[in-house]
């Protein structure tokens, strides 16, 4: 679709990291721009600088978990600007707990934003872009979305967006409605994804103890997260995919490789295998001694 001044643009988790590089972004093509965040402080600054580019912007505090809040995100928007044309569910969260001894809470929180935050975007937003003649939708992933290698609640999460996106693709193309999807699947980007517990609901109960065994290699992510790809280099391929009508975007073709590997496994019936070497990250084999170390001087 043609991006240019008199269109509208949503995106969710739009106050900082990838979200708010496509916002500033889609400001560039002269897009009015909808930021959704539930980090009221983050969500003001990035208004600022959004508004600094010269574009009409709105700014909606809006937990994504919640279908009440996305469908008065939705009903603003168009109130506020007469229709909306790309809609970016992008707000993500990442657990720290232990997926199977940690409370449950944590993978409520993880499910909540990451896969029920992208269902009610699109079923809040889909019957405006449909209504005003087309649109585009952008589905932020992730590679763990088709390589599981992170923790399991957040590639359970990925996955499930995977799968519903590429559902959405087809749905769109059965019923040859001129709506174009887009599935995003990066890798290391710099953004605050590890201290996404900051932002941790209070109705879900105490924020839950980190996963002893994910915190030893913690500092590794940490690390592979600071010296990955800028958020606006993530930002322009995703405004060339729904400028061409492309559904997937790969920032990180490195990691695409594993998935390949993984599912020519999926293909001969072979068990799953963690890889030697991951992109940005040390050899398996120093985390697993790092890990060992650790939990030695723990029960010492």
């Amino acid at each position: 679709m043609e991006l240019g001044a008199g269109k509208v643009a949503v995106v969710t988790g739009g106050g900082s990291g990838i979200g708010l590089a496509l916002a500033k972004a889609f400001a560039g093509k002269g897009l009015s721009i909808v930021i959704a965040d539930v980090q009221d402080d983050a969500l003001e600054r990035a208004q600022a600088e959004i508004s600094a580019l010269g574009v009409d912007v709105l700014a909606i505090h809006t937990d994504v978990s919640k279908h009440q809040e996305v469908d008065q995100l939705a009903a603003v928007t168009v109130e506020r600007f007469g229709g909306v044309h790309v809609v970016c569910n992008n707000a993500g969260v990442a657990g720290i707990a232990d997926p199977w001894t940690g409370p449950l809470a944590s993978w409520e929180w993880t499910m909540g934003v990451n896969f029920w935050g992208v269902v009610h975007g699109v079923r809040a937003f889909l019957p405006h872009l449909v209504m005003g003649g087309g649109g585009h939708i952008v589905n932020t992933a992730s590679i763990a979305g088709l390589w599981p290698g992170m923790a399991a609640p957040y590639d359970a999460s990925k996955h499930a967006v995977v799968a519903l996106t590429e559902g959405l693709f087809n749905s769109m193309q059965s019923a040859q409605l001129p709506i174009g999807v887009s599935c995003l699947c990066p890798g290391w980007v710099r953004t605050g994804i590890m201290d996404s517990d900051r932002n941790w609901p209070a109705e879900l109960g105490d924020k839950p103890e980190i996963d002893p065994v994910a915190n030893i290699t913690r500092k590794h992510v940490q690390r592979a997260i600071d010296e990955g790809t800028q958020p606006a280099f993530v930002a322009d391929l995703v405004i060339d995919a729904v400028s061409s009508g492309r559904y997937w975007v790969f920032p990180h073709p490195e990691f695409v490789e594993l998935a390949i590997e993984r599912f020519h496994r999926i293909a001969e019936g072979l068990n799953p295998e963690i890889p030697e070497e991951m992109p940005g990250m040390p050899p398996r084999s120093q985390l697993l001694a790092e890990s060992m170390a650790a939990l030695a001087a723990f029960t010492d």
